[in-house]
């Protein structure tokens, strides 16, 4: 009767052996080379701590560019080479300062300047403060605010559990509060951080004047949550006080960058492409290990691998690494741009720029058709814990991608901690796990894998 037993089992156990599909054992392939030979996490190191930051039209982003392409080409694709990009080039300049000024209490909080920000005059900007909660609230005070500094404190809401949501929410007062509190006739504007933690960390990022008269752009600055709230709660107590703060920021002319692209070139219709890729730029005050550092080893990672195990893929699979994402999207558009002057017929497109933490699923821009069949997959990833697949923006430099017939999916990693990190100086290598980095490595090449094996569905003709 044991023997039986144990036969029995062991002819079960090689059923269940044998009916595990091609795939399945080709995506755990992926994950084990991924956990075990990745090089992901030293290629983040390299970018991170020999580099550093990497803000567009630097000579960091020059040194990326270099190091990328170098290692892309010791992987042996089938092309490698560089995008020509025009890119902004603004430049921060001295450290910020700021105080508030209480009567005869002195009190310094951090700040840095916005991205795209003037400087101050160069003994800065002093002047009465006016707090409104985002730009509606500025527009109903009107001309109140003449002459005083705009102080946009409405916090990300903690009760969102996607934390994107949170900042979509308020960061429209980062990105224009400055334009419209100029139009009302302020001197200045002070952002809350975009942050849902308490620290001292301000977190620069982009702001834009739109189309106003150079002569009016005033300057921004971002200011800490910590600082945020000392400055709202001193605001009750005394509604006159004032606020000092300096900065020397300046723009330079746009400078000459490059996108890092690597082909591995389709056996069967190698005129359809499928994009995966990252943004190889990042802020100046840390190395932007997860904004995008993370992104752009983890999309070097899924080439790494494919041609490490020897995949003939069926489609073009090409890794792009974006220049300029942070300030300007013009690494994005210009590939957009040259694709359609080449007739290109991109299928799919993934991107990884929501941090390197442990992924969860995707955020996927598709008809429903083709949502319906990046849902079926689920079962592939479910041994891996990842199991959210849903309707969302999939990513800023994919975003620009208009081919026929297109599917864009973006990698959704938990968002818990990302705004801890984003924009800010504490966005540094030691901020990234190696293997939370590597399993978003392995479940974008598995996602990759299952779209090039097989294909997109492709709208109905009327």
């Amino acid at each position: 009767m044991k023997k039986t037993i144990l036969l029995t089992a062991l002819v079960l156990s090689g059923l269940t052996s044998f009916a595990q599909s091609n795939d399945e054992k080709n995506i755990k392939l992926f994950y084990k080379k991924a956990l075990t030979e990745s090089k992901a996490y030293t290629w983040l190191e390299y970018l991170s701590n020999d580099i550093g930051a990497r803000l567009s039209g630097s000579q960091n982003a020059q040194l990326a560019v270099n190091y990328t392409k170098s290692q892309l080409e010791s992987l042996g694709l089938d092309k490698v080479y560089l995008q020509e990009v025009m890119v902004p080039h603004w430049v921060r300049g001295e450290k910020e300062s700021a105080f508030i000024l209480n009567g005869k209490v002195k009190t310094a909080v951090p700040i840095c300047a916005l991205g795209g920000s003037v400087a101050t005059a160069k003994t800065g900007l002093t002047a009465e403060v006016v707090e409104v909660q985002g730009i509606k609230e500025l527009a109903e005070l009107g001309d109140k605010v003449k002459g005083k500094i705009v102080f946009f404190n409405r916090p990300m809401n903690p009760e969102n559990i996607e934390t994107f949501i949170s900042y979509g929410a308020c960061v429209d007062q980062r990105f224009a509060g400055a334009k419209e509190a100029a139009k009302l006739g302020a001197v200045g504007t002070i952002v809350r951080s975009m942050n849902l933690r308490l620290d001292d960390f301000p977190h620069t990022g982009a702001q834009s004047y739109g189309d106003l008269p150079k002569e009016q752009y005033i300057p921004t600055a971002a200011i800490s949550t910590n600082g945020a709230e000392l400055l709202s709660a001193t605001l009750k107590s005394n509604p006159s006080l004032k606020f000092y703060f300096k900065q020397s920021c300046e723009t330079l002319p746009d400078a000459l960058s490059y996108n890092v692209i690597g082909e591995l070139t389709g056996t069967v219709t190698p005129e359809n492409i499928l994009v995966v890729g990252g943004h190889l730029d990042s802020w100046d005050l840390a190395d932007g290990s997860q904004d995008d550092g993370a992104g752009v080893v983890q999309s070097m990672e899924v080439v790494r691998i494919l041609k490490n195990l020897n995949y003939k893929p069926k489609n073009t699979i090409r890794v792009v690494l974006f220049m300029n994402e942070e300030n300007g999207g013009k690494g994005g558009a210009k590939y957009e741009e040259v694709s359609k002057q080449k007739n290109e017929n991109h299928i799919f497109a993934l991107e990884s720029d929501s941090g390197g933490f442990s992924p969860r699923g995707f955020s996927i821009e598709a008809d429903d058709a083709n949502l319906k069949k990046i849902q079926g997959f689920r079962d592939f990833f479910e041994p891996y814990l990842v199991h959210s697949f849903t309707i969302g923006h999939a990513g800023s430099d994919i975003s620009h991608l208009t081919s026929k017939a297109i599917v864009k999916a973006g990698l959704k990693p938990d968002s818990q901690r990302y705004f801890d990190y984003h924009h800010a100086a504490n966005d540094k290598f030691d901020a990234v796990n190696k293997r939370e980095l590597e399993l978003g490595a392995a479940t974008m090449t598995s996602l990759l894998y299952l779209l090039d094996q097989t294909g997109i569905e492709m709208p109905k003709a009327n």
